[in-house]
């Protein structure tokens, strides 16, 4: 098992986890809104998520996600949980300030937003089963299935390094940001979030009435 083959499994975690997405549109806004624990908190509550998918697909459990009334769900409530978030975040732009006396959002409903918005997503389940699924395959046939946990976790290093990088950005941004620049950030996340959820939404009554 040579470090470079490592380092790649790291790099894969990295760019799983970078596309701009539900996801990271909540870690942005959380972030930028609370500061750094509220982004990191929203990247661990999805890291969650995705070990569950990786934990499912190992075991090869993936046959129950294939049921369609199990896909139209997931289709629908996810859609309805990114539509409630992102209205959420622009009714609540107005409101927001700067100042550090506000009251913030708890840790753990950060912690549930990343986590549901993760779980409930069939882009993500989709993703995992597609992604992480064929990289099992091609691993367990060129190397046997010893390794698999390895560089299982060193795809989910990747991962924990992508959130710690987006919660540390946050934090800086939110050094430069005067209460116009963060209000509309908050309504741009917020509509990423609802595009999303229409998205989603749209998906799921189609799956419905197939």
């Amino acid at each position: 098992m040579s470090v470079t083959i490592l380092i790649s499994y790291i790099i894969l975690g990295l760019t799983l986890a970078a596309p701009i997405g539900p996801v990271n549109s909540a870690r942005l806004d959380k972030g930028i809104k609370n500061g750094f624990w509220h982004a990191w908190v929203v990247g661990f509550g999805s890291m969650i998520a995705d070990a569950i998918f990786m934990l499912v697909v190992y075991l090869g459990l993936v046959h129950f996600l294939e049921i369609p009334p199990v896909q139209v769900f997931l289709w629908l409530f996810g859609g309805f949980i990114l539509l409630y978030s992102g209205i959420e975040s622009m009714l609540g732009a107005n409101s927001l300030e700067l100042e550090y006396k506000r009251e913030r959002e708890s840790l753990f409903r950060c912690f549930l937003t990343g986590f549901i918005m993760s779980i409930t997503s069939p882009l993500s389940i989709l993703f995992w089963l597609g992604i992480y699924g064929s990289i099992l395959a091609k691993t367990a046939q060129e190397n046997g299935t010893g390794e698999l946990l390895i560089y299982s976790s060193m795809i989910f290093i990747g991962l924990t390094l992508w959130d710690l990088f987006v919660a540390a950005l946050t934090t800086v941004f939110r050094k430069f940001l005067n209460s116009i620049v963060l209000i509309w950030i908050s309504i741009l996340s917020g509509l990423s979030l609802v595009g999303f959820g229409l998205y989603f939404a749209y998906q799921g009554i189609m799956a419905l009435f197939r």
